[in-house]
């Protein structure tokens, strides 16, 4: 009995964690894509001649307007040292030109859900009627690249935790009907002196719900482990497997095992509640 208990238990507890697994790479691709989409956006290129109370007044512009998230100026001089960071010293332009051939630029970050080539479209179409601003740059193609993986990548998860969630119903409701099964004669038993079908489905119900609690422990105690190993590999992970968005990962394995099991105990007793003595040797 201990044996069979002990193996249910053990069975309930990998579906859990491979469903915990699915769940918490959901979350991280969740958290990937909106770090992705918020350094999404355009940058304005001013004119030359652009005066302090122009880039002010675009930059109020901005910070009223619904889907901006951000907006950063730079200067000539930033840009320049940017670019110089960038190709290396071994490349002076300054040298070559005698000037800074850079102009002001404002770096824009819009919401996530403002993150498409249409909704950026919309929020650039105004700025180009402003005359202190010579051009914009968005990176159309790129936001087309990203866009699509992340629709596909979305996709196939969702594809994934349905068919997880399936599978994972399918060998619960086995593995608590093994050991509902384990127990068939004492059903009769119980049958044969008059008990109720309550009453003898109850402690079978309660067995179960305590094994998928126990389930559940034991999944979270190794998803646990699993997270914490992958932080330590990485600050990035890290700030991705954040703890506070993990603890309803936990929560959902705890509701989905108890859930499970109960559901999986009340159809498997119901089975043998059916069955006369002689069906219960098939």
């Amino acid at each position: 009995m201990f044996s069979t208990r002990a193996t249910a238990t053990v069975s309930v507890a990998l579906v859990l964690f491979i469903l915990g697994i699915a769940s918490i790479v959901g979350i991280a691709t969740h958290r990937v894509t909106e770090s992705i989409k918020e350094n999404i956006g355009f940058v304005i290129l001013f004119n030359e001649d652009v005066t302090a109370s122009d880039i002010a007044e675009v930059n109020k512009y901005l910070k009223g307007t619904a889907g901006v998230a951000k907006c950063e100026y730079s200067s000539p001089d930033v840009v320049l040292d940017r670019w110089q960071k960038m190709v290396g010293e071994g490349e002076d332009i300054m040298l070559l030109a005698d000037v800074n051939p850079f102009v002001g630029e404002m770096d824009v970050h819009v919401s996530p859900k403002y993150a498409s080539q249409d909704s950026i479209n919309m929020l650039i179409a105004p700025l180009f009627l402003m005359p202190q601003i010579s051009d914009i740059k968005v990176h159309t193609e790129m936001i087309g690249r990203i866009n699509s993986t992340l629709r596909s990548v979305t996709l196939g998860l969702f594809i994934v935790a349905i068919a997880l969630l399936a599978i994972s119903f399918v060998l619960i409701f086995n593995t608590v009907r093994l050991s509902v099964y384990a127990r068939r004669f004492i059903i009769h038993t119980m049958k044969l002196v008059g008990a109720t079908p309550g009453f003898i489905r109850k402690p079978f119900i309660v067995d179960n719900i305590v094994n998928g609690l126990v389930a559940s422990v034991i999944a979270i105690a190794g998803l646990s482990l699993l997270i914490y190993y992958c932080r330590a590999l990485d600050l990035s992970i890290a700030s991705v497997l954040d703890w506070q968005l993990i603890a309803p990962v936990f929560a959902g394995v705890m509701i989905v095992g108890l859930l499970l099991c109960l559901i999986a105990s009340i159809f498997a007793t119901n089975r043998y509640l059916r069955l006369s003595y002689d069906e219960m040797f098939k």
